[in-house]
């Protein structure tokens, strides 16, 4: 087996980093089993064990691998839940399901605690509440002035106490003032029943993706790779008045995929859930 030379000359550990992703993205390593040792990888690709050691060193930081003393080196696989950024409601019953509104607007706690029961998963979720100045980002999609007061809630979601997003929602402080936006703590009816309240009932919202890298902090809070970068979704929402909200919600990207409908999708067929895969850092030692 060679390392692949590519259009570039680079280090030959990164090249065996791509070719050993390449594998793994073709399936030929499974979370369940030890990848090849050192010696193997060595006497496979023909390079010196220091040349194994940084490429693998190079997955392990990328969040691809995790080493388990005494056991071996192992896929890192977190549990990836789908979260439906805008489809039906999840239900227990497939012709519901089908019959839901189409529009996650509404409900979107219900949503994720759908998501996470069909998953036979726990959620859990811590809430905070600050007033902060605005971003000149949040500012200009609420149409403010950057640096104004605004609210802004705050949810740390956790699957079976394991970190999954950071949901932040910026209200104008003048549309939070006097409501129990106010409180640092969850609303029966979810924040949207005192937007329905005020009148500011949300129709229509437009989402911005982006990923990047995470910062000191929320590396330390999502306790990922130092290589695995964040999943950013910025949804605006608007009612027939204008924007009402911003909500930014930061997810892990080895642990979450948004999903997206387009069109009717009344004829989709239901296809069973993916088993989800085994993570060895969890396993009992053989």
């Amino acid at each position: 087996m060679t390392i692949p030379r590519g259009t570039t000359q680079s280090p030959k550990y990164q090249r065996l980093a791509a070719d050993l992703r390449r594998r793994i993205a073709e399936g030929e390593f499974t979370a369940q089993a030890a990848l090849p040792v050192e010696s193997e990888l060595e006497r496979q690709y023909g390079v010196a064990r220091n040349t194994v050691r940084l490429a693998v060193d190079v997955l392990v930081n990328e969040g691809r691998l995790v080493r388990l003393q005494g056991k071996g080196t192992y896929l890192r696989e977190h549990p990836v839940l789908d979260h439906r950024a805008y489809g039906p409601t999840p239900t227990a019953s497939p012709r519901e399901h089908r019959a839901a509104p189409r529009d996650c607007l509404a409900v979107p706690t219900a949503v994720y605690l759908g998501e996470a029961a069909e998953a036979g998963r726990e959620l859990t979720v811590d809430f905070e509440m600050m007033i902060v100045r605005a971003r000149v980002d949040i500012a200009e999609r609420l149409g403010l002035r950057p640096g104004e007061a605004i609210v802004v809630r705050r949810q740390l979601r956790m699957l079976d106490r394991e970190p999954y997003s950071i949901e932040e929602s910026h209200y104008r402080a003048g549309l939070a003032a006097g409501t129990p936006l106010m409180e640092p703590d969850q609303i029966d009816g979810g924040d949207e029943a005192v937007l329905a309240a005020l009148g500011r009932t949300e129709v229509g919202a437009v989402d911005h993706l982006v990923a990047r890298m995470p910062g000191p902090e929320e590396a330390q809070w999502f306790q990922g790779g130092p290589g695995v970068p964040l999943v950013v979704q910025t949804r605006v929402t608007y009612d027939r008045r204008g924007p009402v909200r911003v909500i930014e919600t930061r997810y892990s990207a080895d642990r979450s995929r948004l999903v997206y409908g387009v069109g009717d999708l009344g004829a989709r067929a239901q296809l069973p859930a993916p088993a989800a895969p085994v993570d060895p850092a969890r396993a009992d030692a053989p």
